[in-house]
């Protein structure tokens, strides 16, 4: 069912107003749709910083938008690591001294299908570590300077939160036993949406209105994620698909974090937002559908506080 609140094209970049003396905060911006995001950002003048891993690779995307937009672009980036916990502190540090307001922090990077089961320098399976625990650090860190900021927090999930296991396997969250590329990427990113609809829950319980929490997914789009991390045969399967209608440009890819991060009119937290045609993968972006195990109660609780435990930072909201 297409969402009707944009109408029939949905939200698009067209809807974006001036964003000068705005500020977004975007992990993994060089490449795919965290680059676009940027892009569609900087082109209505707001201040764009990265989080990335690669320098090098953040050095030619700055170059490669200040040749598009011009020197004055206001585009910069920290180096950060989410799989390492030290790593989410430094960055986190650095942009509480450099980046005074925060308007929305987009949570956008990721890692997927990893064929072989591999644990990050704190412990943890790969895919969780970095899509889940080095969000929540990093959310954690920053979550006073978006409020001051009167800011949103943006969680880029995916649709694989509908496949796998569908809830948290707490007995081995590092899949000791059994791992499977999909099974652990699906894990990680319903841990991501919990963390953002319990965050949701918790603010509501302190009655604080000053952070709004969405959460989108990018469809099926022509980014790097599994061209970067998938096995041989995923990545051929990959490049198939991207050769049919049921795959997106990188660039529509990032239409849902930019309306999450930018849009006045979206009101409705508790939603996953994305393309709402075909399988919802593709088409036009609104409202999409969100199945109630990504907010079972029990297990989104259970999940943040076993978080902050494991990341060793508790959030006083």
């Amino acid at each position: 069912m297409v969402d009707m609140t944009f109408g029939p094209k949905g939200w698009t970049p067209e809807c974006l107003g001036d964003q000068l003396d705005k500020t977004y905060v975007i992990t993994g911006a060089n490449i795919g749709a965290g680059f676009q995001a940027a892009r569609a950002l900087l082109k209505k003048n707001a201040k764009v910083v990265m989080l990335n891993r690669s320098a090098e690779k953040s050095e030619a995307a700055i170059a490669g938008l200040k040749q598009e937009f011009g020197v004055k672009a206001d585009v910069s980036f920290i180096r950060m690591d989410l799989s390492v916990l030290g790593s989410v502190r430094e960055a986190a540090e650095e942009v509480l001294k450099t980046v005074p307001r925060i308007d929305a922090l987009i949570n956008n990077a990721a890692i997927a299908q990893v064929p072989t089961r591999r644990l990050t320098v704190d412990g943890f399976e790969s895919q969780l570590g970095t899509n889940h625990y080095g969000h929540f650090l990093l959310n954690g860190l920053l979550f006073d300077r978006i409020a001051k900021s009167k800011g949103r927090i943006v969680v880029v999930a995916s649709l694989g939160y509908n496949m796998g296991l569908k809830t948290i396997k707490f007995e081995d969250m590092n899949w000791s036993k059994g791992y499977g590329a999909n099974a652990a990427y699906s894990q990680s990113k319903l841990a991501q949406m919990m963390f953002a609809y319990e965050l949701q829950d918790r603010l509501a319980k302190a009655g604080r209105k000053d952070v709004k929490v969405f959460v989108c997914h990018p469809g099926s789009s022509a980014t790097s994620l599994i061209t970067t991390s998938g096995n041989r045969t995923m990545r051929f399967i990959w490049w198939l698909m991207t050769k049919t209608p049921m795959v997106q440009t990188a660039e529509q890819g990032s239409y849902p974090e930019v309306m999450c991060a930018t849009e006045e009119a979206l009101n409705e937290q508790r939603a996953l937002y994305g393309p709402t045609g075909r399988m919802e993968m593709v088409g036009p972006v609104g409202k999409g559908t969100l199945n109630a195990h990504a907010y079972d109660k029990s297990v989104m609780t259970r999940l943040w506080v076993g978080s902050e435990k494991a990341v060793g930072f508790e959030w006083n909201l």
